[in-house]
């Protein structure tokens, strides 16, 4: 299994949600960020969990709005979750940049294209920084926001800044 039925289960283990829920709170979390999950995958997933057993739905009626479906966690499915989650801690750490494909692809290109490629990445990582001290200062202080994903907000910042001291010394060397 990988790391999106982490992300599902371990939500579903706190509370039933349907899968728009469940996307929304990733949104919300900013787990898109950190790792690879997209709306789509969420829809497929939980369908995907319900088949293997993993979770069940209801469906739940709310006024005039159409019929939707409740995914609660069942005891196969907790089992999963205490697997997987001792399971990817003991993976080895993996950390994919995607912009390492230009790096180690910059001296096939002229000096002056290479300086714009790192410009580039040196004001995604600047974003992303920006968006991260946005997101830290919006939700440090909200009792909704588990210090868990505080702490993984705060290791994102950690890293950008050491992406950011990583591109000053690749500059030097161009």
């Amino acid at each position: 299994m990988r790391t999106i039925d982490l992300i599902v289960l371990g939500i579903l283990k706190k509370e039933s949600l349907s899968a728009y829920d469940i996307q929304k709170l990733v949104e919300y979390r900013n787990i898109s960020q950190w790792v690879k999950i997209s709306t789509p995958s969420i829809y497929k997933k939980v369908i995907q969990l319900e088949k293997q057993g993993y979770v069940k739905s209801t469906l739940k009626k709310e006024g005039n709005m159409p019929e939707k479906a409740i995914y609660s966690l069942t005891k196969k499915g907790k089992t999963e979750f205490e697997k997987l989650m001792l399971g990817i801690a003991a993976r080895p750490i993996n950390i994919f940049l995607d912009f390492n494909a230009v790096i180690v692809n910059l001296d096939s290109l002229p000096p002056a294209d290479q300086k714009a490629c790192i410009s580039i990445i040196e004001a995604n990582v600047k974003k992303m920084k920006a968006q991260l001290e946005e997101n830290i200062e919006a939700k440090q202080d909200l009792p909704e926001i588990p210090e868990t994903g505080k702490a993984v907000m705060q290791q994102q910042y950690l890293l950008v800044e050491a992406i950011e001291k990583w591109i000053r010394s690749v500059k030097e060397g161009f």
